[in-house]
């Protein structure tokens, strides 16, 4: 996964809040195929490769507070290649999932909810040597996904075992209630890079010139609300720096912006202006 390595600045882990912690973790083990790491009666972690946890899960009592907040749009997990692509898609019809597809010219992609509405994508790449670039911005659209060319070689559902050890966070891609704020807070404080302003309602934002990390969209109203304090939804993502050089600079950078960042244990806490909470840290290895 070129861009998400030790040079990158990119999304590792997201935390939900949900309101039922056996009938979640019954939906990602067995419908999306993520294993469980640890559990206790309120809170989960959930991995693809048995060591790297991509997903928590955290009960809670709250139902949504507003149906049009700001806050999770949908989490991203990447398959490492087209034929797991393939697969995932004739288990999940072969569970009656609801479905949606799409390809965006830089990746092929699947769209699904949990059980308590949150968006999950589940996608591929295409080369990167095949995507487009003007002026800097990438080449992306919403085209119908050829199911035809992808299910060509007809894979048996009964195949998949679980989403490949290689599976990790692509992206995320966030509801705001302003996008020059939000702009502002992603690329001059947290240092991502807009790869794409679509039309003035979404800006796709990453490192290392990926299509994108980060997204935010004003789809759902500019002005939305935040969701109450450990409601449904969100809970927070990580974000992973490649230095404890880099991880100071953005928080000093935050700071001088007026945005707080509060140094807990192997972690900062910051929140961007529409209440998505985010945890700054850098990569295990340089802790």
């Amino acid at each position: 996964m070129a861009f998400h390595n030790k040079n990158a600045t990119y999304v590792e882990t997201v935390s939900l809040n949900i309101k039922d912690l056996n009938r979640s973790i019954d939906f990602y083990t067995k419908i999306i195929g993520l294993s469980v790491k640890e559990q206790n009666p309120t809170h989960a972690e959930l991995t693809a490769d048995g060591e790297n946890v991509l997903l928590i899960l955290n009960q809670v009592d709250k139902e949504r507070t507003h149906r049009r907040a700001s806050g999770l749009y949908h989490f991203a997990l990447l398959l490492p290649t087209r034929e797991d692509l393939a697969l995932i898609t004739m288990h999940l019809a072969a569970n009656r999932i609801p479905l949606g597809s799409a390809d965006h010219h830089v990746s092929e992609a699947l769209y699904l909810d949990d059980p308590d509405g949150n968006g999950i994508e589940i996608y591929i790449d295409r080369e990167p040597e095949h995507w487009i670039w003007n002026d800097g911005q990438v080449h992306m659209v919403t085209e119908p996904l050829n199911a035809e060319d992808l299910l060509k070689d007809r894979p048996d559902p009964s195949d998949f075992k679980g989403l490949p050890k290689d599976t990790i966070i692509g992206h995320i891609h966030l509801h705001v209630n302003d996008l020059q704020k939000n702009d502002e807070f992603y690329t001059e404080g947290l240092g991502f890079e807009v790869i794409l302003n679509f039309g003035g309602q979404a800006l796709f934002m990453a490192t290392e010139k990926y299509h994108h990390h980060i997204a935010a969209n004003i789809w759902n109203g500019l002005g939305a609300p935040a969701p109450e304090k450990g409601s449904i939804g969100l809970d927070y993502y990580t974000v992973i720096y490649p230095s404890n050089e880099a991880l100071n600079k953005a928080v000093s950078r935050l700071t001088e912006l007026g945005f707080t960042a509060q140094q807990e244990e192997g972690y900062v806490l910051t929140a961007d202006p529409s209440g998505s909470h985010i945890r700054m840290q850098t990569h295990k290895s340089h802790n």
